[in-house]
Parts: structure tokens; C-alpha cells; sequence
């Protein structure tokens, strides 16, 4: 998992994110984080997508937020990322909510593209985020758990 966010963050996600966050990265320290989210006793979901043996795509998500939903690149166009979000759903649908949101950095034109094809829609709520010195705005996107994953 730790792999497949750091691809993602130095490739696509590198032209919103800041420099700063992307210099830090730091591939043990993101491992010991997503193992800890896994094996953690909270109540978070997280999910992953494999072709074959290797692990290309990941979702994590909790009450009614998906908190992160990333596709390896060069894994992306192959339906990863649309079965993580309704396997998630599902989840999430198992603990009573019947509405998921998800933020999107505005300058993610990938993700601001991909959650409308599965009717999940921005609803018009918008936050900032500061990483040091730098703001990334933010889209909420919201989408029924039942409809279309039953």
C-alpha cells in the first residue's frame, strides 16, 4: 500500500501537492502507517485491489468518508478504482450511513472526474487544508452506499 501511495503521490499527485510533502516521503514510514491502520483496533475500512500477486490500488474509509482511494498509474483505466469505491461502500453502508463523502483536491482533475462517473457529485462544500505554507482547496463529493452496489 505504501508503494502504490508514494506512485501515486510523486507521479500524478505531484503537480498539487506540496514540494515539501512530497520530499518527505518516506517509504518505511508511510509502510509502518497503512500496518498500523490495518491492523489497528479501530473502526476503519481498508481495502485493497491486486492483479495477481502485486497489490495496485487501495481505499480506506470510515463512517461515512472515504478517506483516501488511489490507483497505482500505470494500474489505473482497468476498473481498480470504481470496484475499491463500491467494495468500500458496502462497508461503510454496514454501519448504518446511506450517504458517503469523500474530499478532492480541486487540482485533482483525475479524481474530480472519476467520482461524477460513479454518482457521487460535489455538493457544493468546500474546505482548505494547509500543508506548511501551502493550501490545497478541497471539493466534497457525495454519493449514495446503496444504489448502485446492490
Amino acid at each position: 500500500m505504501a508503494a502504490v501511495q508514494l506512485a501515486v503521490w510523486r507521479g500524478p499527485y505531484a503537480a498539487f501537492l506540496p514540494p515539501a510533502v512530497i520530499a518527505e516521503l518516506d517509504p518505511d514510514t508511510a509502510a509502518l502507517a497503512w500496518h498500523r491502520a490495518v491492523t489497528g483496533s479501530g473502526d476503519a475500512q481498508v481495502l485493497v485491489a491486486t492483479e495477481r500477486e502485486e497489490v495496485v490500488g487501495f481505499t480506506a474509509g470510515a463512517g461515512d468518508e472515504v478517506s483516501t482511494l488511489l490507483v497505482e498509474p500505470r494500474w489505473t483505466r482497468r476498473g481498480h478504482g470504481g470496484r475499491l469505491l463500491g467494495s468500500l461502500a458496502g462497508r461503510l453502508r454496514t454501519t448504518g450511513a446511506l450517504q458517503g463523502q469523500v474530499w478532492v483536491v480541486d487540482a485533482d482533475t483525475a479524481g474530480r472526474a472519476f467520482y461524477p462517473r460513479h454518482s457521487w457529485l460535489p455538493d457544493g462544500t468546500v474546505r482548505t487544508s494547509q500543508h506548511g505554507p501551502h493550501a490545497l482547496r478541497e471539493l466534497r463529493h457525495v454519493g449514495s452506499l446503496t444504489a448502485r452496489w446492490e
